[in-house]
């Protein structure tokens, strides 16, 4: 979905909503137990292995749960943005024109955020506080991490970054968005790793989300048209800037 394509796409948002809307029914079907059968064998699996006779891997799962790696994992799309700049063609206000599209990204994000919790009120908590006896990464490390959350539904590290997926394929191609999508899976593990998320809570939750409210943003006026707003703001207020 370059940016060179057509602002409307109905074709494209129904697609994607019926994707949508098949997670949610194989959530909801009472007749299968597919996403709760698949999070407890990733859940046990995964749990299984952090023991004392894995030093290396509880300290690397824990590592990587350590706020520090948000830092690394925000770089790392950064260097990706970075790179979906360096491959637009078009030179005019490119930086501003990008600085707009992230803007863009973050009001959506924030936009997804809060009316996902208006609209769906329920959540539950993590595999680590619903089961006992499980193995817990804070109780075998010495420094901050994390293996628990209240509220774990959805993965708000995966809704975030399946909406960063969905951006960089709009706007910059195909070839950006599948580097994007196997950053997606792998900054999201990290939480499933530990515990922390079921692993529904991303890939049914956060990808549901995002194939059901991004295509009417990205793939309608609303996306391509705030941007551009937003960097013709930015390049008025640039050239109010006194010259030197």
């Amino acid at each position: 979905m370059p940016h060179t394509e057509p602002t409307f796409a109905p074709g494209r948002i129904l697609v994607f909503n019926l994707l949508g809307a098949l997670l949610v029914w194989s959530w909801l079907s009472p007749g299968l137990m597919f996403w709760t059968e698949l999070d407890d064998a990733v859940f046990f699996a995964t749990n299984a292995w952090l023991t004392e006779d894995n030093e290396t891997w509880v300290l690397f799962v824990a590592a990587v749960n350590n706020r520090l790696f948000d830092v690394v994992s925000l770089m790392i799309l950064l260097a990706i943005y970075l790179w979906a700049i360096s491959r637009d063609p078009d030179p005019t206000h490119r930086m501003l024109r990008w600085g707009g599209i992230g803007v863009t990204m973050l009001l959506t994000a924030v936009f997804i955020a809060q009316g996902f919790r208006m609209v769906v009120p329920y959540t539950h908590p993590s595999p680590t506080l619903v089961y006992d006896n499980v193995n817990l990464i804070t109780e075998m490390v010495d420094f901050s991490t994390k293996d628990s959350s209240g509220s774990s539904f959805p993965g708000d590290h995966g809704v975030n970054l399946f909406l960063f997926t969905a951006f960089m394929w709009r706007f910059a191609g195909l070839r950006v968005m599948l580097v994007s999508a196997v950053f997606a899976v792998l900054l999201s593990a990290p939480r499933i790793l530990s515990g922390a998320h079921w692993f529904s809570d991303v890939f049914f939750a956060a990808l549901m989300i995002n194939l059901i409210v991004t295509p009417w943003i990205l793939l309608t006026p609303v996306a391509p048209g705030l941007s551009r707003a937003i960097t013709a703001g930015l390049v008025k207020a640039r050239n109010a800037l006194p010259s030197r």
